[in-house]
Parts: C-alpha cells; sequence; structure tokens
C-alpha cells in the first residue's frame, strides 16, 4: 500500500520522512520546518501525535526517542 491512502497531512509527513535528507531519520521540530510550518509548540505538538500515529499503524519506525523514519529505512 503507498502512502497515498493516508488523510494529506500524514502524506506530507511521509513525503518529508521519505525524502534523501531524511535517512538519518527526522525530529518533530525538522518535520514542522520542511513543509514551511512554523516550529512553535503546538504544530510540533501536533506533528508528533500524527508521527507516533504513523508509527503505531506501522508506516513509520522510531529510530530513537522523538526520531522517525519510513518504515523499511536503514536506522543506520
Amino acid at each position: 500500500m503507498t502512502a497515498t491512502v493516508l488523510p494529506p497531512d500524514y502524506q506530507q509527513i511521509m513525503s518529508v520522512l521519505e525524502s534523501d535528507a531524511a535517512r538519518e531519520g527526522k525530529r518533530c521540530q525538522q518535520l514542522a520546518a520542511a513543509p514551511g510550518l512554523q516550529a512553535v509548540p503546538a504544530k510540533v505538538e501536533g506533528l508528533r501525535s500524527m508521527a507516533q500515529r504513523l508509527v503505531g499503524r506501522g508506516w513509520a519506525l522510531q529510530i530513537r526517542p522523538g526520531v522517525c523514519t519510513p518504515l523499511g529505512a536503514s536506522a543506520g
């Protein structure tokens, strides 16, 4: 299944996680900055919740506390 089945906000997170720049994983503050959001606590916490849902549903991996990669990425 591809990320196109996800809601648009989740698709955006997956596209950032799947980019070459995210191979080592991305923190939620970095996820907020990538689509041009301000890295204010409210936005970062919202992204953190969505990233945790993606991890819980098998779309992403949490390689370290607060750092996510797409499922299947190397945890180098």
